[in-house]
């Protein structure tokens, strides 16, 4: 397993977030977040939509490095990844912290 920095490397963090903003994808991560791996079956229960449809949005989020397939028998089962999730985390903490500093340069400047 790769370390977290190592990780961070690999995440786009666009390609997290695309995958996060569409209300299926983020059903389906959410789902997953208890640790259980699942079948495509057992993720379609209660969707709206075909097998089909909800392995697109599983492929979606497994390019995102969200999700891991691997394959049991006849049978693909997903797992959610978290250190994505990590990743945007820190990466949503750095681009605050760059605002936070801005936004104090600014005041600085305005009230002098």
């Amino acid at each position: 397993m790769s370390s977290p920095e190592t990780h961070a490397q690999h995440v786009d963090p666009a390609a997290v977030f695309a995958a996060l903003g569409e209300p299926t994808r983020l059903q389906l991560v959410s789902r997953l977040s208890d640790g259980e791996s699942r079948s495509i079956a057992q993720l379609s229960d209660g969707f709206g939509m075909t097998r089909q449809g909800v392995t697109k949005h599983l492929r979606v989020l497994e390019q995102a490095g969200l999700v891991r397939s691997s394959r049991i028998g006849r049978e693909n089962r997903f797992t959610f990844v978290p250190e994505p999730i990590r990743d945007i985390r820190s990466y949503l903490d750095r681009v605050s912290a760059q605002w936070d500093e801005s936004l104090a340069r600014l005041k600085a400047f305005v009230e002098d």
